[in-house]
């Protein structure tokens, strides 16, 4: 069978591989595929112009950079998210764009875990005890200096249970633990929810996994942050600007709250700086938004993208957003 050539490229590819996947599935479908690693600013309106087809993953293609490619025809993101999409230019311009969905949930609740437990066991702190000599100086076999707790029993709650949230839960319960749900912000409590501040009281540890909106931005401030308890944790795996960095870092320098883990900042590279990357800023781990991105998560994420693409080649709708 002839395969149809189509100018396409991947105008992000490292964001998805280290040299570490395989990438064939694309180019069985796309055998003219040019593959970058990054595209900066400047070099993005080169590489779109003659492109039919745009596989990418957080670079933004808004209004005037679709404009700017009279060719394109379809847009693939290497991601669930579109916000870096400007959906309504594309969809003016009867431009399809497909997203991916289900190909991180088991490194993201995989991770969510590896910052509770390295938080609930104090693994930093007891390494750093360990490389000032503290154990070989110990009168005894053992350091107790950090209190270690049990996952068994505790509550964890989670804001957000969709794929991702749904996984988490399921992992949380064969800890045993007790798993509450948040309610949407300004939605009316549903059966087998609670409301945000009445979740904050109760939770031992809070777990975010909800989209970033207008409604979401600062989810977690300074008010939240007090109403639960000093020795709670907090993770965020979701988007950076659900928490208020500022409150947070506060809230863990006074120890009104017992941990944080932190794997998305509000800005990504944080180009800028962000209050989180303060040194002194005890029990927290901050993770450079990795918590997506086993090799298996991102194998998976090229071989949807491969068939949303060979999907669209036969005329077929998948994963379509527009």
């Amino acid at each position: 069978m002839q395969v149809m050539r189509h100018s396409a490229a991947f105008l992000d590819f490292a964001t998805v591989s280290h040299n570490d996947v395989d990438a064939r599935a694309l180019t069985r479908v796309l055998p003219e595929l040019e593959f970058y690693p990054t595209t900066a600013a400047d070099e993005l309106a080169a590489r779109i112009t003659d492109a039919e087809i745009l596989l990418i993953n957080k670079i933004v293609l808004g209004s005037r950079k679709i404009e700017s490619a009279p060719q394109l025809r379809l847009i693939c993101a290497a991601a669930t998210g579109t916000d870096n999409i400007d959906l309504d230019a594309a969809r003016a311009r009867d431009i399809a764009v497909c997203n991916i969905s289900s190909y991180c949930t088991r490194s993201v609740a995989q991770h969510v875990f590896a910052l509770i437990l390295s938080l609930t066991h104090h693994l930093q702190a007891y390494q750093h005890l360990l490389r000032a000599n503290a154990w070989r100086g110990s009168p005894q076999f053992c350091l107790l200096d950090y209190p270690i707790r049990e996952l068994a029993g505790k509550v964890l709650g989670i804001i957000g249970h969709g794929e991702l949230g749904s996984a988490v839960a399921t992992v949380a319960r064969a800890f045993g633990m007790h798993v509450m749900l948040a309610e949407r912000p300004a939605a009316e409590v549903r059966e087998g929810r609670l409301a945000l501040h009445d979740l904050l009281q109760r939770v031992d540890v809070l777990s975010l996994h909800c989209p970033l909106t207008p409604g979401t931005r600062n989810l977690i401030g300074a008010d939240e942050l007090a109403l639960m308890k000093p020795d709670a944790i907090l993770i965020n795996t979701a988007r950076g600007a659900l928490v208020d960095a500022h409150a947070l870092a506060a809230a863990l320098r006074a120890a009104r709250l017992g941990g944080a883990g932190i794997d998305v900042l509000g800005q990504e590279p944080p180009v800028d700086g962000d209050p989180l990357l303060a040194q002194d800023i005890p029990n927290l781990i901050v993770t450079p938004h990795i918590a997506w991105s086993a090799v298996e998560a991102r194998q998976r994420a090229i071989d949807e993208m491969a068939a949303n693409v060979a999907a669209w080649l036969a005329g077929q709708r998948r994963n379509r957003v527009v």
